[in-house]
């Protein structure tokens, strides 16, 4: 009796989604473990460096991972074996590029920290970062080649392993520290996301290697030629970047708002009368324990997301449309119950997990709030997937700036009149907005393709 085959969605997101509940625990306890270590004004602190390694990563990585993983599943689709040259296309491209961002950071430093953060205490943590970014461009191609086959098993290892090593990391050399008299500096922190990149980059390289071996083995014996897909390899180049140059212009120019928006919140949050201390505790509190703990069950649909871009453009390079819309019709229903449940948890629970968790109740008042984000925020992040595999980047892009641009309206006029209060009503507006124009773009897609 033939076994019958489990689709590769469900295979591929109960993988990301396991590995991704551990290490969103292991976080969690984490988040716990700095807030406690260095305190709120110190979490307020390590969260603005948060932009520059986003507007870094997007930069170097992100377009060209999703760029590889769409041209590798289109390619394993029509030829029925995989290629490695996107890979190595890709790799060409951000290594440079990574390095002269590491160097760019590393040098400007000071007038990073001092101009664009407002915070010089923020300038020796940026030296320590930008040694990551090479790595973060490295294992980043690798990831793409491997969610575009549907092997999630090597970017959920690779994501747990450097999780666990940057906990670690941090701890032994905070326990140094504290065992010699001294207080840990929050550098400590940076040294071990960068410990973790490390890691993270030699494991997806191993597995490159070995999945290279295995194919080059496999081809050998059947007496095929390894590596000759049909397109030459300047085709891959034009691919690749055309693809990934919008997607990576698209990034930077949320990133640099995002930027903004991350600067300006303690900034007005000073114009409504709090001090420098206070408003970089408020920050941080909110940034670096609410809205970890909010994002917690997006393992979920991180996970769906991941796999969706491939398996959407596969589906949609062959024409196989009723996939297509099977496939985004039941994600869109789950992740919108999703979001429902967890909001009606965090609301009932959150007083109880800022007090009792952080030992903190503003961040429970935070949680409580943000509650109400659950259903649009888990719902954006599959349907921005979704029309990314059928090829609507400009569209996302112009979609997410408009929402970001609602959030900076808030935070400039609404955050100095009534606080932090002003921010999460903006963000619950902008989330809203961005998930009505997703649907709309989605639904007008059905519509045409009938």
């Amino acid at each position: 009796m033939k076994k019958r085959k489990l689709h590769p969605l469900i295979v591929g997101t109960a993988v990301l989604t396991l590995t991704g509940f551990i290490t969103r625990i292991i976080g969690f306890f984490y988040r716990i473990y700095l807030s406690r270590l260095f305190g709120e004004e110190g979490m307020g602190i390590y969260q603005l460096v948060n932009p520059v390694l986003a507007l870094s990563f997007s930069l170097t990585a992100a377009g060209y991972q999703t760029a590889i993983s769409k041209f590798v599943a289109e390619h394993t689709a029509r030829e029925k074996q995989p290629s490695f040259r996107p890979v190595f296309v890709g790799l060409t491209i951000c290594l440079p590029l990574s390095l002269f961002c590491c160097a760019a950071i590393y040098l400007l430093s000071d007038v990073i920290a001092v101009h664009l953060l407002l915070e010089a205490r923020t300038a020796s943590m940026l030296r320590i970062l930008s040694f990551s970014v090479p790595m973060s461009a490295v294992h980043s191609c690798i990831n793409g080649y491997f969610y575009g086959r549907k092997q999630t098993s090597v970017p959920a290892a690779a994501q747990l392993i450097e999780q666990i090593t940057r906990v670690a990391c941090v701890y032994l050399l905070a326990s140094r520290a504290l065992s010699l008299g001294g207080r840990p500096s929050i550098n400590v922190a940076v040294f071990g996301l960068v410990a973790g990149e490390f890691v993270s980059m030699l494991i997806t390289l191993a597995a490159l290697y070995f999945s290279m071996a295995a194919n080059a083995h496999s081809h050998a014996l059947s007496r095929v030629p390894l590596g000759v897909p049909s397109e030459t390899t300047l085709l891959i180049y034009r691919s690749i970047l055309g693809m990934a140059l919008p997607l990576t212009a698209n990034r930077i120019v949320l990133n640099l708002l995002q930027s903004v928006e991350s600067v300006s919140i303690p900034a007005c949050l000073k114009a409504y009368g709090y001090d420098t201390a206070t408003a970089l505790s408020v920050y941080g509190v909110l940034t670096g324990m609410a809205m970890p703990f909010i994002f917690f069950p997006n393992a979920i649909t991180g996970s769906v997301s991941v796999l969706l871009l491939p398996l959407i453009s596969e589906n949609y390079a062959v024409g196989n449309m009723k996939a297509v819309k099977d496939a985004a019709s039941r994600t869109v229903k789950y992740c919108f119950l999703l979001g429902f449940v967890c909001m009606g948890i965090f609301a009932l629970l959150g007083g109880w997990a800022g007090r009792t968790i952080f030992g903190s109740a503003l961040a429970g008042h935070f949680i409580r709030g943000l509650s109400f984000l659950c259903p649009f925020l888990y719902l954006d992040t599959t349907l921005s997937s979704i029309l990314q595999g059928l090829g609507m980047a400009g569209r996302i892009f112009l979609m997410n700036v408009v929402s970001l641009l609602v959030r900076l309206l808030f935070i400039f006029l609404a955050v100095p009149v009534f606080g932090i209060t002003g921010y999460l009503w903006g963000i619950l507006c902008s989330q809203i907005l961005l998930s009505i124009l997703y649907l709309i773009c989605l639904f007008c897609f059905v519509r045409r393709s009938r």
